[in-house]
């Protein structure tokens, strides 16, 4: 199941990115969804995590993880650009990068 991890260093962002957690990960499972993988937003896991150091390339960051199907791994940049789009288009935070790393995945339960 994909997770996004959302990265930011203001704590001003937190109560405002979680505003939108229901409308992201249900727009992250439609950009997801592929092939005979239909993925529902209760399938996607969001993580919030404060960032104290200095190296971020913008205040709020986005790292999704999926599993490497061949459709994502053909849009994949446009998957990144999408979901960019609907959080700038949502929140009032200048700037939002985002990552889809796709790769092998395992998972803990049968």
């Amino acid at each position: 199941m994909p997770t996004i991890n959302i990265f930011y260093n203001d704590a001003g962002f937190e109560a405002e990115l979680k505003k939108v957690t229901a409308s992201l990960k249900k727009y992250a499972a439609e950009q997801l969804t592929c092939g005979d993988i239909e993925l529902s937003p209760d399938e996607v896991s969001v993580r919030f995590l404060k960032n104290e150091s200095d190296g971020m390339l913008a205040p709020v960051e986005l790292e999704i993880s999926a599993a490497a199907f061949k459709e994502r791994v053909d849009k994949q940049d446009q998957i990144c650009l999408n979901i960019q789009k609907l959080l700038l288009n949502k929140l009032q935070i200048p700037d939002i990068k985002v990552w889809l790393i796709l790769s092998e995945l395992g998972h803990s339960w049968e």
